[in-house]
């Protein structure tokens, strides 16, 4: 791969070649490889290496950007050239900032939003050398056993294996330099029965944290147990969520916590902060440094990215920022009502107008955590959920949000699983489930297929609104 010293002489290379009043390069890329599987067989083996320069320049407040994957020096003339064209042409961008120093985009001293220096936790290394010197000979024995569990049980098998390394990087002509290595090993796993199936996915820097064969055999459970699935009447239930579940319909209001979402009046947030939205049994942060997550500490534009408290028992907290975002808030009529205003290093790579995101989501552990199993033998009558897609956006400001379940749906009566029922949509406001959490799990990492991945725990909920049954 790449190293950060290669990436300092490629950018030395590019700030020679540039007139621009400042530069800044991101380095991304790295190796890349999956075996994908269906009915039993592998079927495809595939593994690509790329690295890709993004030069940024800037002449005064008229900024662009142009990439290449060629680090030969005429291609690297080229790139610059073409950022530099398109800088020129350019409207002058009243918020855009000086990129930042070394000292800044640390926190050890003020920026120019104003804010005061803060100090942030360590990040643990996310880089293994077991994950990053996994071959197609061990995906393939992972993908054996999985096939194993699928003939065991007579079921079909589909998924993907798949493992890798990268590196995020940012220089910038004012001295900044950063740089993250991160390697990552990923297991999906689809049991297909007649009428039922079962699915499993997870992921992690540390490939001795993937357990391909626990996997499969929970898999293999759900679809088993599912079999000749029964109708019941849609309305609400008592549903207990799996953490994929949780998180992929979560996950759809992370875009909201945004200095620049509600600049532009978009969030549901708008007018919350520091209200009361959610349940008091609900703490959500964002915690880069958490030892369950992953990801660059810093974000596009070489900000570290800060600690910051979302949600802290059911009351809106505050919402993140980007350089500019901060400065434009606190000259703003919504300044007032914004919460804490300040960079916190949840910036995307500049020019952008996507503002910021929160993307290292952790749930905090309950008072009084409860297994799966306790929330199930604690039910009289619900749905259990192993994972939920096809969620779209219904209303923004209340979140109400539709979708399906699939893939081990259940019915629970007595508290006691009684075996699979048809799928459901549901439509449900996420303000109204987060108000009705009635027991929480100690939080995994877990990921799913319709958002990024989280710490987050399973949830037993009230009253989750099912408005239709699916022939499946």
């Amino acid at each position: 791969m790449l190293t950060k010293e290669q990436a300092g002489d490629v950018f030395d290379r590019i700030r020679k070649l540039s007139s621009a009043d400042e530069v800044e390069v991101l380095f991304s890329g790295g190796r890349f490889a999956l075996t994908r599987f269906a009915n039993n067989v592998i079927h495809q083996n595939v593994a690509e290496a790329n690295h890709v320069v993004s030069v940024r320049t800037a002449f005064g407040r008229r900024t662009a950007r142009a990439t290449t994957n060629k680090f030969d020096d005429e291609s690297l003339r080229q790139v610059v050239r073409s950022s530099e064209n398109l800088a020129k042409v350019q409207q002058s961008d009243p918020d855009l900032l000086p990129t930042p120093s070394e000292d800044e985009a640390a926190g050890l001293r003020p920026g120019l939003t104003g804010e005061a220096p803060v100090s942030t936790r360590v990040v643990p290394s996310r880089y293994f050398e077991q994950t990053a010197g996994i071959t197609p000979e061990l995906r393939a024995e992972g993908v054996s056993k999985i096939v194993g569990v699928a003939d065991r049980h007579r079921l079909t098998t589909a998924g993907v294996f798949s493992s890798g390394e990268w590196i995020d990087g940012i220089f910038n002509s004012r001295g900044l330099s950063r740089w993250h290595t991160q390697t990552s090993a990923e297991v999906s796993i689809t049991m297909l029965a007649g009428d039922s199936s079962g699915w499993q996915k997870a992921n992690s820097p540390d490939v001795a944290h993937l357990n391909p064969l626990r996997l499969a055999e929970i898999a293999a459970q759900k679809a088993v147990e599912t079999r000749h699935p029964r109708e019941i009447p849609a309305g609400k239930y008592t549903v207990i969520l799996e953490p994929a579940a949780v998180l992929d319909i979560v996950g759809f209001m992370f875009w909201d916590y945004s200095g620049m979402a509600i600049l532009d009046q978009r969030s549901f947030l708008t007018g919350r902060i520091g209200s009361r939205l959610f349940g008091e049994n609900v703490t959500i942060v964002d915690d880069v440094a958490h030892p369950q997550q992953a990801g660059s500490p810093f974000d596009g534009e070489g900000m570290t990215r800060k600690t910051i408290p979302l949600v802290e028992n059911g009351i809106i907290k505050r919402v993140v920022y980007a350089r500019a975002t901060a400065q434009r808030m606190k000259k703003s009529e919504y300044r007032e009502k914004a919460g804490p205003i300040e960079a916190t290093g949840h910036g995307f790579p500049l020019p952008n107008e996507m503002g910021e995101m929160p993307l290292n989501i952790v749930f905090a552990l309950a008072s009084d955590p409860q297994t799966i199993e306790q929330m199930i033998a604690s039910t009289e009558r619900g749905i259990l959920v192993t994972r939920l897609w096809y969620i779209r956006e219904v209303e923004p400001f209340e979140k109400v949000l539709t979708g399906m379940t699939r893939d081990g749906t259940f019915l629970v009566e007595n508290g006691r699983l009684q075996g699979g029922v048809r799928n459901f949509r549901f439509n449900e406001s996420l303000i109204h489930m987060l108000s009705n959490v009635e027991a929480m799990s100690v939080p995994v990492r877990a990921c799913g297929e319709e958002s990024f991945d989280m710490v987050v725990p399973a949830m037993k909920v009230k009253e989750f609104n099912f408005t239709e049954v699916t022939k499946f």
